[in-house]
């Protein structure tokens, strides 16, 4: 039986400070000019000599404001802000690469999914079909008192409106127009065949879109579906609809309770127990000797802020952490942000490793909610592949504590230990990114949710 393949994603933001705080400061971190073309283009050529499924860019639409009360301290570090659009990077990522998958970050709660069908549609159309979208709902207050609302909806009421928009998307993608509409007829002067394109008709709760997908069907028609969600509402509608799943732990032992989870989900959606892959938050870093990479590690922390860990913290956990003592646990409080952060921290209590505020800001201040290793090549190679066979994850996404250097040294060091053992892919399989990913061709599979909302003629 050939081993099992680790997969990696590069997990960035169209920001400086993303996950570790502080380390826009170190002298070989170019996370500063994130509002450059050439650096998303010299990092999506970077990741793709690597061999990685994608490049996965998360977003927020407001600050974090948790901490303090105020925004003050993520302003003051670069805490995701200033922030800018990620759609706006794929085009030109996409042009100089040929295999590299995008994942961009939308939420559902601010933009109407009718023109936000034709924005993905236009990216999976310009990157012959390898983009996928990161499924949100929001969880941040800010960006719902700057949209005009009190606070954001309760947490499982924010997937009750997101199940209606993914609906709508799934009509206009999958429903509305005829996979041979386009016809392009010179000689009878029509592009469009007008009867096979198709009105939805869509009138819920939320939305009503009478009309129909004003873009003709890009290669995968929907882009991948990925989605962050390990809340128990989240995982429900990650079971239903996500392709690509990303979690994140602070231990592996807790992360096999939440990747058993997320398969026993699936399969109770009806759908493969393997029908999504599974990424989980990592950062890695690495050099050629033991010795060396702990050097290195020593030199990030010199950088690192504690404070800047826990102004994240608390926008994830919905908790103010300055109102904490540092060596207080942290107890299983009720979150209307991300509750699987909260819900890991009670869960790696249980398993006698209790966490303390303090912990979170030492420990988050490298690599945010996911942990980080460190190790030459060979001692990161034996972690990853006793990760994927404990936990049974797929791979890693793998956030940075210095960009570019951190992926760097992860093609550098571990990649070639990882292709020497056979356990990390060598070059890219064609085709779109849903083909690489699952190797079942371009479209949903059928037993997708989203595939039952495919046109069927009258009669079929």
């Amino acid at each position: 039986m050939a081993p099992r393949q680790i997969r990696f994603n590069a997990f960035d933001m169209n920001c400086v400070a993303h996950q570790s705080s502080g380390l826009w400061r170190h002298p070989r971190d170019r996370s500063a000019t994130y509002n450059t073309l050439e650096y998303w283009t010299e990092l999506a050529e970077l990741l793709e000599s690597g061999t990685f499924d994608g490049i996965f860019i998360a977003d927020v639409l407001g600050t974090y404001d948790v901490y303090g009360g105020t925004n003050e301290a993520a302003i003051r570090h670069g805490a995701q802000v200033p922030v800018n659009d990620p759609m706006m990077l794929v085009s030109a990522m996409a042009l100089v690469t040929e295999h590299l998958g995008f994942g961009v970050t939308a939420g559902t709660a601010y933009e109407h999914p009718y023109p936000f069908a034709r924005r993905m549609t236009t990216l999976d159309h310009l990157t012959k079909g390898r983009v996928g979208w990161n499924v949100v709902t929001g969880y941040l207050p800010s960006a719902a008192r700057n949209m005009g609302a009190d606070d954001q909806l309760e947490h499982d009421d924010r997937y009750d409106h997101a199940d209606e928009y993914l609906e709508v998307l799934y009509k206009l993608w999958e429903g509305s127009w005829e996979d041979d509409a386009v016809v392009k007829d010179r000689e009878r002067g029509v592009f469009t065949e007008p009867s096979k394109v198709h009105e939805i008709g869509h009138r819920g709760k939320h939305f009503t879109v009478p009309g129909i997908h004003i873009s003709e069907p890009s290669p995968q028609r929907t882009p991948v579906i990925y989605q962050a969600g390990a809340s128990k509402r989240g995982m429900t509608f990650a079971a239903e609809n996500a392709e690509a799943i990303f979690v994140a732990a602070p231990t592996k032992e807790v992360l096999t309770g939440t990747v058993t989870r997320i398969r026993d989900a699936l399969e109770a959606a009806g759908r493969d127990r393997y029908a999504a892959k599974i990424y989980t938050l990592l950062t890695i870093i690495t050099d050629s000797t033991p010795e060396k990479a702990r050097e290195k590690e020593a030199d990030f922390l010199s950088y690192a802020s504690e404070e800047g860990a826990l102004v994240f913290m608390s926008g994830w956990m919905g908790i103010d952490l300055s109102t904490y003592d540092l060596d207080e646990p942290v107890g299983n409080v009720k979150s209307n942000a991300i509750q699987s952060v909260v819900q890991n921290f009670a869960e790696s209590a249980e398993r006698g490793r209790e966490f303390t505020v303090g912990d979170i800001g030492r420990h988050g201040a490298i690599g945010g909610l996911g942990p980080y290793i460190v190790g030459s090549g060979e001692e990161i190679a034996d972690q990853l592949q006793a990760w994927v066979e404990e936990t049974d994850v797929d791979g890693f996404n793998l956030a940075y504590a210095i960009t570019p250097g951190t992926w760097e040294d992860v093609i550098e060091y571990v990649i070639p230990v990882l292709r020497e053992r056979g356990v990390y892919p060598t070059e890219y399989e064609p085709g779109t990114l849903r083909q690489k990913l699952h190797g079942r061709g371009d479209r949903l599979p059928a037993e997708h949710r989203g595939a039952s909302y495919r046109y069927v003629p009258a009669g079929a």
